[in-house]
């Protein structure tokens, strides 16, 4: 949000007036000394009023002399804190049919998949605030919290308490809502999942719901032949919303007729089939931009290889552009069943790989680090490219032991990135595939929901130094558990069980916190006895009040 201000400018004017003696009348007829006594008199008087008006001018000339403008310290002015907001993708379908232009129409699901959403918000002062899963439409599916009044709650510490949603199924788009409370931004998340074990969609898909943005990048889609990537706009405002996009390929920005001026009514999802824009890529990133109301931005993307299905998942907005992005949740299985799976046809976007964009008109340098359980794990490559400006570049990340890794890329130039995660390495059997978008730095009391079932995994990466982690257990009878503390040394990841349970009650989220050096965490997602994986980045934690400085000027 971009703040105005507003400036005051004061001027002064000075100056003196010519003062003149007045003029006498003609003088009645006197004796001479009487005459001379008057005009000696009258003498005196005129150089006393000269004499002050020479010191009104001296003294106007000693004052400070007007300027055109001055200047004003800038003030700090408080942004009331608004409604944390999260929108929540709706459950992945197929295509239907192959119509001409963007606009998709769907199918129904496979008799197998099953959408639900998991969140959770937290107290402040002991109270939660005024929270609720709903529609589009704005209609309440569940009340998390109603508005309390805050005169009842006494002062010191209160006990930590949360808000949730333990699983909630959903057949479309969704949005978790919390308002602020004694003018602070809720601390709210929330998470939508998405399982299949039959159809053409088998595999896990999960995605945070995200909060709107105006400017936003997606990294990871592909358009050729079996691969099918949607981007869906959602308008949660009540401000239509005009959204433009910027295409990158693996040959450079793509123009593409009907990528500008996309309107998205307020409460409404408007889907485009990115094949429609820019057919045969194999590297895509699409950069989002929306004049008016905010939109969240998704892509689903599946693959089908042949009759195979090859996976499924949303692919969700990363960092901006930055000269360093950080990706963590990234599994890697075996390097040599890895590299006999992507030497067959078809099979070549089956390993894991890191893909980048750099939007800017200079090509960039770019070193990558894999840092795994014992620390970093030398690429076979060197681990440094150079990616051509405005394109979208691939970087294999075979040839590493098995295991959970964090991946850092470095550059002398901005760039976005995500890393693609595969699972499965049999032949005729379905596999899965998920984006790890790049995150933020961990700080202070970040809400992490659990989507419930299989297997479930904290992945942490400490950058150059030892970091410490402490995370909380929430549970679905909202309360907030016992911390618990991780030391991770720098150049490494740790890898964490989730249990199902906390003192026998369900876990639903985490609230999770980090000191000493940079840090970065994400979720990890898997099934048992299936090829099914799906990676979330943290969302950044709630910001305290905002302001912002207001300058005077003219």
């Amino acid at each position: 949000m971009r703040n105005t201000s507003t400036s005051a400018e004061a001027s002064e004017a000075g100056g003196s007036t010519a003062v003149e003696p007045p003029e006498s009348p003609a003088p009645a007829k006197r004796p001479a000394a009487q005459g001379r006594k008057a005009l000696l008199s009258g003498l005196a008087s005129a150089a006393v009023v000269i004499a002050g008006a020479g010191a009104m001018v001296a003294a106007g000339s000693a004052l400070p002399q007007p300027v055109s403008s001055r200047a004003v310290p800038a003030g700090e002015s408080a942004v009331p804190a608004g409604s944390s907001v999260g929108v929540c993708p709706g459950p992945a379908r197929l295509l239907e049919g192959t119509e001409a232009g963007t606009d998709p129409q769907f199918s129904p699901e496979s008799e197998t998949a099953a959408s639900s959403v998991t969140g959770a918000v937290l107290s402040a002062g002991g109270v939660l605030p005024a929270s609720r899963l709903s529609d589009l439409s704005g209609t309440t599916t569940v009340e998390i919290a109603k508005e309390q009044a805050r005169s009842g709650v006494a002062g010191g510490p209160q006990e930590l308490l949360a808000g949730v949603v333990a699983g909630r199924s959903v057949d479309q788009v969704s949005v978790l809502s919390a308002d602020a409370l004694a003018n602070q931004k809720a601390s709210a998340a929330a998470a939508m999942k998405f399982t299949a074990t039959d159809g053409d969609l088998q595999g896990t898909a999960a995605a945070n719901c995200l909060q709107p943005a105006n400017d936003q990048w997606l990294v990871g889609a592909s358009t050729t032949v079996g691969r099918t990537s949607v981007l869906v706009l959602t308008n949660a405002s009540t401000t239509p919303a005009t959204v433009s996009l910027e295409l990158f390929g693996s040959a450079g920005q793509i123009q593409a007729p009907g990528s500008r001026g996309l309107l998205v009514a307020p409460g409404s999802s408007r889907p485009v089939v990115l094949a429609g824009l820019a057919p045969g890529e194999g590297q895509l990133s699409v950069h989002v931009r929306s004049a008016g109301g905010p939109v969240a931005a998704f892509i689903q993307q599946s693959v089908l290889r042949g009759l195979t299905p090859g996976g499924v998942d949303f692919i969700a907005p990363g960092a901006a552009p930055a000269v360093r992005q950080v990706m963590t949740g990234v599994d890697i299985q075996d390097p040599g069943q890895v590299a006999a799976v992507t030497g067959r046809s078809g099979y070549e976007d089956a390993g894991p790989a890191l893909q980048l964009t750099v939007p800017g008109p200079s090509d960039a340098v770019v070193e990558v680090k894999l840092y795994g359980r014992d620390g970093q794990k030398a690429l076979p490559n060197g681990g440094v490219i150079t990616a051509k400006a405005g394109t979208a570049t691939e970087i294999p990340l075979a040839g590493v032991p098995a295991g959970h890794y964090t991946v850092v890329a470095s550059s002398d130039v901005t760039f976005v990135a995500a890393t693609r995660v595969t699972r499965g390495l049999q032949d005729n059997r379905a596999a899965d595939v998920a984006w790890a978008a790049s995150g933020a730095r961990l700080g202070s009391q970040h809400v992490v929901p659990v989507p419930q079932g299989g297997q479930r995994h904290f992945v942490f990466g400490a950058l150059d130094s030892r970091a410490t982690i402490t995370y909380s257990a929430i549970t679905a009878d909202g309360k907030v558990r016992a911390a618990s503390t991780a030391d991770i040394a720098g150049g490494t990841t740790a890898s964490i069980a989730i249990p199902d349970k906390a003192e026998d009650s369900d876990v639903v989220g985490y609230v999770v916190s980090a000191s000493g050096d940079a840090a970065y965490g994400a979720l990890l997602l898997q099934q048992d006895g299936r090829d099914d994986v799906s990676s979330l980045a943290f969302l950044s934690a709630a910001a305290g009040q905002e302001t912002v400085p207001v300058t005077l000027s003219y």
